[in-house]
């Protein structure tokens, strides 16, 4: 008798359809043609980035820590006490904060006993929403490019992913194409806005648009809003203002990109009571509560002076700006983004047709590290972006200027 490889076994679920496993790594387009598991672009990336010595522009992390007085509250949280489990909902005093912030960025009024919970991370807040409201026979419509860990939670949940393409140069959606991807079984359409990995921030006509279509189809709306105060002109404006949106939309940000704190993961979910309650269901059942002493130095952050806000804005500009002229001298199509971390070059005026490959040469060829953005789409959607790269731009001046010069002698690598 032969017993069944254990990778085997994990290939195949018993009754023949994907297990859940199988339908993530899908979704985050990990599987190849042959079935087996691969890693992440952003792990193999950064893998070639350690070797050969090159600057990380892949992962969208800053490499500067966020403002002391923030740090500074979460060491006295700690020395405080503020060790153990925060509630499931998380503390009020950051639901508080984040009511106050919602009334006076955007004049939206929140209960945050009843309309508000904290997550570990808008990641989180993003897998309990799509988990706890879809499922098999359901379609989850989302714009194409689209962050990884979308697709990966559409295929656990069992739900269809469809999309709705972003085009170049301003990766601004056809109106006509978005309707014709909403259908009767659209349960969520999925907005992310600022938006990664194009840098896109939509006008309100546009987010209007999304809003009247997911009344006609009785969808829900969920928006991921981490980059809100991190545009570069344009206003942000949350779906959850316009007209008709508030009693089906739940609004998601974080602390991460807004206070540069990516590694404290913590985020929140803000919405109508009962699909509140519906997504805190799930999300109890995942990691329950996390990070206390966090929670209520975000409390803080959140109350800061409006000038934070529009620094952190106009610095990220500048740092956007020296990438750029960077990417323009090496004979790159630069697409310039009005808001995230992220900017997206072509590389098809060097000749190339293949970013993907360029991607995994860049590191040794300049000592540089991008993502392809083919990567972050299904098949068609990479045949559309397969030469574009996405280079962060939230690293320090110096950092950036250093990238930009060696960018610059693309050409000559070739």
């Amino acid at each position: 008798m032969t017993s069944t490889p254990r990778a085997q076994t994990l290939r195949d679920s018993r009754n023949g359809a994907p297990a859940p496993w199988q339908r993530t790594a899908a979704g985050a387009n990990l599987l190849g043609a042959d079935g087996n598991l691969g890693v992440t672009i952003f792990e193999e990336i950064t893998a070639l980035a350690g070797v050969h010595g090159a600057i990380n522009l892949g992962q969208g992390f800053p490499d500067e820590d966020g403002p002391a007085e923030i740090r500074n509250a979460a060491r006295k949280a700690i020395l405080a006490g503020a060790n153990q489990y925060a509630p499931g909902q998380g503390l009020p005093v950051l639901r508080e904060a984040v009511a106050e912030h919602q009334e006076r960025f955007y004049g939206l009024t929140l209960d945050p006993a009843t309309e508000i919970i904290v997550t570990t991370g808008a990641t989180e807040a993003i897998a309990s929403a799509l988990l706890a409201l879809t499922g098999p026979g359901d379609e989850v419509l989302t714009f194409e490019p689209f962050y990884d860990s979308y697709g990966a939670i559409i295929g656990l949940s069992g739900a269809t992913h469809t999309t709705a393409p972003l085009l170049a140069p301003d990766f601004m959606p056809d109106l006509d194409a978005l309707e014709a991807a909403f259908t009767d079984r659209t349960r969520v359409v999925l907005v992310n806005n600022p938006h990664n990995p194009t840098g896109a921030v939509f006008p309100e006509p546009v987010l209007q648009r999304i809003v009247d279509l997911a009344i006609r189809h009785d969808a829900v709306i969920l928006t991921d809003e981490v980059y809100e105060h991190l545009t570069f002109g344009p206003r942000h404006i949350p779906v959850a203002t316009l007209p008709g949106a508030a009693d089906r939309t739940l609004t998601i940000s974080s602390a991460g990109k807004t206070f540069s704190l990516t590694g404290w993961k913590i985020g929140w979910l803000s919405g109508p009571a009962e699909l509140v309650a519906a997504v805190r269901t799930v999300k109890s059942f995942l990691t329950y509560s996390s990070g206390s002493p966090f929670q209520a130095a975000i409390a803080t952050g959140l109350r800061m002076e409006d000038s934070f806000f529009t620094d952190a804005a106009g610095t990220l500009r500048a740092k956007r700006n020296v990438l750029s002229a960077g990417l323009r001298a090496a004979g790159l199509d630069v697409y310039t983004p009005q808001g995230t971390y992220f900017v997206n070059a072509d590389v098809a005026p060097l000749g190339i047709t293949d970013a993907t490959e360029l991607a995994r040469q860049l590191p040794e060829l300049v000592g540089v590290a991008a993502i392809p953005v083919a990567m972050f789409c299904h098949p068609e959607g990479a045949e559309r972006t397969r030469t574009l790269l996405r280079f962060a731009f939230c690293k320090r001046f110096d950092v950036l200027q250093e990238a930009a010069e060696r960018i610059a002698r693309l050409g000559e690598g070739l």
